[in-house]
């Protein structure tokens, strides 16, 4: 069983946690985006969240639904949707020893297209933007699925 000090001197291993680090810090931001959406659309999901604006039926009005809001809130379901797989092979594949630079290309790749998928949906730009970012990414999740399962795994 490798230590840890074998798996910081793993080069794909450590890219991949730099490229999880950078998704993970993404779909973090997602997160405070959809915030902050909220707080200056003054669009709440909970009548306790819009409490501070007043009471009954006056706060009640704050109880809807904005498009910026939903957009965003979308774009954050659809990180949780991609990331999560990525990681889960994206770990399982970087312990595997694939190639180096393979490896990064798939990293890269997702990375680049989660990006991309989020200005899309964010700015909005037309499809298929989107539909093209989010297959890259797919892609790029299945392919290491794949390579991991004709090379490592046992069936």
């Amino acid at each position: 069983m490798a230590n840890l000090s074998q798996l910081m001197e793993n080069e794909v291993f450590m890219a991949f946690a730099s490229y999880t680090t950078i998704v993970l810090s993404k779909m973090m931001f997602m997160s405070t985006a959809t915030a902050f959406y909220r707080l200056t659309r003054k669009v709440f999901a909970n009548p306790e969240d819009c409490a501070g604006f007043g009471k009954g039926e006056n706060a009640k009005k704050y109880l809807r639904t904005d498009d910026r809001v939903e957009r965003v809130r979308r774009a954050h379901l659809n990180d949780l949707e991609n990331i999560v797989p990525f990681l889960g092979i994206g770990l399982l594949y970087s312990l595997s020893g694939p190639d180096l630079s393979t490896a990064i290309l798939h990293f890269r790749l997702f990375v680049g297209a989660r990006i991309y998928h989020t200005i899309a949906y964010l700015t909005p730009l037309p499809q298929p933007n989107r539909a093209f970012a989010f297959f890259i990414g797919y892609g790029v999740t299945l392919s290491m699925a794949s390579r991991l399962l004709k090379s490592k795994l046992y069936l």
